[in-house]
């Protein structure tokens, strides 16, 4: 299955949620969430940084990432950005890929 980073930032109701709620208690949500689409939670931390989570997840696909991050979105409680994740031999296969392509200006 592949890979995804999902990354959020607490709106300011989800902040609010989270105070009342507690971590392990988010944490426990997000693990139902994608266990339940068919995928696996492998970690999640909290940060003090540009974003206030960091999900690592495997899941079936892209299409069952794009549903949880519109579900997630339509909740309003946070903002979340997914980004798909590659193994390194999927790094070597795609620069084994051929492609042809002319930078702009040669």
């Amino acid at each position: 299955m592949p890979a995804f980073l999902l990354r959020s930032v607490f709106t300011v109701d989800g902040i609010d949620g989270l105070t009342r709620d507690g971590g392990t208690r988010r944490a426990e949500v997000v693990r139902k969430l994608v266990e339940e689409a068919g995928g696996q939670l492998l970690s999640l931390h909290f940060a003090f940084a540009d974003d206030d989570t960091y999900v690592l997840c495997v899941l079936p696909d892209h299409r069952t990432a794009a549903a949880l991050a519109i579900r997630i979105g339509a909740a309003r409680g946070v903002r979340t950005r997914v980004t798909p994740l590659l193994t390194p031999a999927e790094v070597d296969e795609a620069t084994r890929t051929p492609t042809d392509y002319t930078a702009p200006g040669v």
